[in-house]
């Protein structure tokens, strides 16, 4: 085992360093109380941030044009998910054209991390992490999102649909 000497040149170069960052700290703080127009802060109810189009938010499950789920309950989703926060139950549609769907299908928000990777491992563009980033809840309840929640929520009137309509998949054999 060694022992370590106490440099006392060292701690000479302690106080100054700590003295230079209270001096830049406080002339930032003096600066922007002054100049508050030049401030880079937003009043956050009242101003909000516009992301970019390509900003990955909450996630929403996208509809068919006649209004039904997209999802057919494929697991991939859930499967390609590192925080394993997608919960699907699926059952078989009463339509013997589509093999199945989701009865059931939960998304955990305080787990996921938004990686995207459900939206990428999604073979009929069900998924999206859509532009919608705030989450408010009262001590973590309303955070597992529900069928409803998630295409059919108000403030997507009605549901996205999707970008691949039925008959250019069929046609294209997929």
């Amino acid at each position: 085992m060694s022992v370590m000497q106490n440099n006392s040149e060292k701690a000479k170069w302690y106080l100054p360093g700590v003295l230079g960052g209270l001096w830049i700290t406080g002339k930032h703080l003096v600066g922007n109380l002054l100049n508050r127009k030049k401030m880079m802060t937003l009043n956050y109810p009242e101003e909000k941030y516009d992301y970019s189009p390509r900003f990955k938010g909450n996630h929403v499950l996208t509809v068919k044009k006649d209004g039904s789920l997209r999802c057919t309950a494929c697991m991939l989703c859930a499967t390609n998910c590192p925080a394993e926060c997608i919960k699907i139950v699926a059952a078989e549609h009463n339509d013997p054209t589509v093999e199945k769907f989701p009865i059931a299908y939960e998304i955990d928000i305080l787990r996921c991390v938004f990686c995207g990777y459900c939206e990428e491992a999604c073979p009929v563009d069900a998924i999206r992490l859509g532009p919608e980033w705030q989450t408010p809840a009262v001590n973590g309840g309303n955070f597992i999102y529900d069928i409803n929640h998630l295409a059919y929520r108000p403030n997507l009137k009605g549901g996205i649909q999707t970008h691949v309509d039925d008959e250019e998949r069929h046609k294209q054999g997929i």
